[in-house]
Formats: C-alpha cells, sequence, structure tokens
C-alpha cells in the first residue's frame, strides 16, 4: 500500500461533500499544484538566500540561456515583459554587477547585454537550490517512470497551451 499524503486527507474531506468529483483527476490536478508551490517555495527560498529577486533571477535565466548575451528585444520576447519592465532590470543588474551593456558592434542604435562571472554565479548559485530539491524528489522514480511523466505531462500542457484561455 502507497503512503498516505495531503492530497489523501484533502480527499478524504472532500468526497463525501462531492460524489460526483473523480477522486483520480482530484488527486492528480491537486498534487502537480501542491508540488509546484512546494518547488516555488524553495525556489524562494534559495533567491532570497543568494539576496535575488524572482524578476533579477529570471532575466539571469534568460540570459544564461542565451549563452550569456541578447539584445533587450530578445529578452523582453523571452520574458514577456514591457521594454519599461526590462530597462528597470537591466538597471539594477548593472549597478549590482551581474550585467554589462555595451554598444553593438553591428548595430550603433542597438545595446548588448552580457552575463558577467559575478551574474553568472549568483544565477547558478541561486539555482542549485532549487535543483537539489527537484533532483531529490525525482530520485523516486525511475528513469522511464520520469520518462513517462514528462511525456504525460507534455500532453497535458500542448491541450492546455492551445485552448482559447491556455499558454
Amino acid at each position: 500500500m502507497e503512503p498516505r499524503d495531503s492530497v489523501d486527507e484533502h480527499l478524504d474531506r472532500w468526497l463525501p461533500l462531492r460524489p460526483d468529483l473523480d477522486p483520480v483527476l482530484e488527486a492528480a490536478v491537486t498534487r502537480m499544484a501542491f508540488l509546484a508551490r512546494h518547488l516555488h517555495r524553495v525556489k524562494e527560498r534559495g533567491l532570497a538566500r543568494h539576496q535575488l529577486q524572482e524578476s533579477e533571477y529570471s532575466t539571469l535565466k534568460a540570459l544564461a540561456a542565451r549563452r550569456g548575451r541578447a539584445v533587450p528585444s530578445e529578452l523582453v520576447a523571452d520574458l514577456r515583459v514591457s521594454p519599461a519592465a526590462m530597462t528597470g532590470r537591466l538597471d539594477t543588474l548593472e549597478q549590482r554587477g551581474f550585467v554589462q551593456r555595451t554598444p553593438s558592434a553591428v548595430d550603433r542604435r542597438r545595446v548588448d547585454v552580457e552575463l558577467t562571472p559575478a551574474g553568472y554565479d549568483a544565477w547558478r548559485a541561486a539555482v542549485s537550490a532549487v535543483g537539489r530539491e527537484e533532483e531529490r524528489i525525482f530520485a523516486a522514480l525511475s528513469p522511464a517512470d520520469r520518462k513517462r511523466l514528462a511525456d504525460l505531462l507534455r500532453r497535458l500542457l500542448v491541450l492546455a497551451e492551445s485552448s482559447p484561455g491556455g499558454g
């Protein structure tokens, strides 16, 4: 018998009140939400320990994903924020020594944003706490189970993102 978790208790409370509730569907959706919240809290603690705001972290992450160099418009598109919000983020990150802005060698109207070694180190240190917790949790699954879970979640997300209210 599988060990019980907080969602089992949630179902024990709700099923008598809602006999029409699909317990498998409710369990899956609630467990996904609880797990996402748990990982978000771990991430927040990791960011706080490294004195990073979520917006700073996501900007450093977007830059790291672009091999440490981008133009602000690429970051705006990646992070789905306004140009003004990106300017504010870059100002803060530049003041902290995490990024540097330089005139583009290709187009003098453009500015390139580059991740500094300090910025890369700050991003890596903050992300490691989340990574360790993800690894700890997913160690409960075999590699085949992890792959199956990822594939199943992809199928659900493709459908969610294709719906009028999705993505």
